[in-house]
């Protein structure tokens, strides 16, 4: 609970007069650039307040960092709003919750009070939904080709990312760590031939996806960050925004929408088929009229991003699986089920990227090579 005192003098500033209630916000605990996400009222009116600090302490990754274009940058998500870039979607039917005022406070941290959007919660949302945010994300990306360039974007995000998920990497390779009952049970038949593969060919995915045509990204983009509000798409966390690859973001929404329970995963390959097409058809809304191959070169190759998924799971298949937040637990069958469904199908993205790539001019990947 963020003190007391602090907090009210703040949402009198913001808010005006009323009795100050305070009710804490699901976000990832694990992130030292968060101090904590709460909604706060104040008589009849109501803000959500998000504190970024680099004091507090987190393990591993997840650390606060100070470089300005690191993925963990503790700045980025006020010099986001502060800059006005969280409106740069909006023409196009997506946008961050306004920002009502952004508090230095004494002790170097930073309070953002944001609109409190109702609506819809993205978890909550119809697959034609999740189609249509896929539309409006192409037309907002392909107006923002090349991308607009600011000292605190996010670079190299994937790399970074991805490198610093490290959890059961050297389960990848044994035996017993995919006789797991849960792993054994659940994951598909060939899942684990496809996801060493996968982790050897890192650095070949990491260069392809560095070397495609670039767009202002969110890169954090899932359904629990998207609220649907009258017209608009709201998106929240912006926190790792930057350079991305073009369908990069698209990339991520995806399969994270299976990962987390979302969208059943017997239903994803309709689901990326016809969001896929959709994205493309708000790239040539947008005027964009480049390679339409290397969009889906981007989309396929960003299967690398979950490179580390697979280790984490092997590493944890012994433990009580708890959702995101960690605030309740979830079915371990379920999860495993549905995750190794999901991770067969970036399987066959990660083949279709290695088939995409050559004929565009990118070397063959060494699994791939004689």
């Amino acid at each position: 609970m963020p003190e007391t005192a602090l907090l009210k003098a703040e949402a009198r500033e913001v808010l005006g007069a009323g009795r100050v209630a305070v009710e804490p916000l699901t976000h990832n605990p694990k992130n030292g650039v968060t101090a904590g996400v709460w909604r706060v009222r104040a008589g009849d009116r109501s803000a959500v307040l998000k504190v970024l600090t680099r004091n507090k302490k987190a393990a591993g990754h997840w650390a606060a960092s100070d470089d300005p274009r690191h993925w963990n940058y503790w700045r980025r998500e006020a010099h986001v709003y502060e800059s006005g870039l969280a409106r740069t979607w909006q023409p196009y039917g997506i946008r961050a919750p306004r920002l009502l005022a952004s508090v230095e406070r004494a002790d170097g941290d930073i309070a953002l009070w944001l609109e409190d959007v109702p609506g819809e919660a993205g978890p909550s949302w119809s697959l034609a939904r999740h189609i249509e945010h896929a539309r409006r994300l192409g037309a907002a990306q392909g107006a923002a080709v090349p991308g607009p360039a600011q000292p605190w974007f996010s670079h190299r995000f994937l790399r970074e990312y991805i490198g610093g998920n490290t959890l059961g990497q050297e389960l990848l390779d044994e035996d017993e760590a995919w006789q797991q009952p849960l792993v054994r049970d659940h994951f598909p038949a060939g899942l684990r031939h496809e996801m060493v593969r996968l982790h050897h060919d890192r650095e070949w995915f990491l260069h392809i996806m560095e070397s495609l045509p670039r767009t202002l990204s969110h890169l954090d983009q899932w359904p629990a960050n998207l609220r649907a509000h009258g017209p608009d798409n709201v998106l929240f966390d912006w926190a790792f925004t930057g350079d991305g690859a073009l369908g990069e973001d698209l990339g991520n929404y995806l399969p994270d929408s299976v990962f987390d329970l979302f969208v059943p995963a017997a239903r994803l390959p309709e689901y990326a088929a016809a969001a896929y097409e959709a994205y493309l058809h708000g790239l040539r809304e947008s005027g964009w009229r480049g390679d339409e191959h290397l969009v889906r070169l981007a989309v396929c190759a960003s299967a690398v991003k979950y490179d580390w998924l697979t280790a984490l799971m092997l590493a944890r298949a012994g433990e009580e699986q708890w959702d995101y937040g960690g605030r309740g637990t979830v079915s371990a069958g379920l999860r495993y089920r549905e995750r190794g469904l999901a991770l067969a199908f970036l399987a066959d993205w990660a083949a279709e990227a290695r088939a995409l790539a050559p004929p565009l001019g990118f070397p063959a990947p060494p699994s791939g090579r004689r």
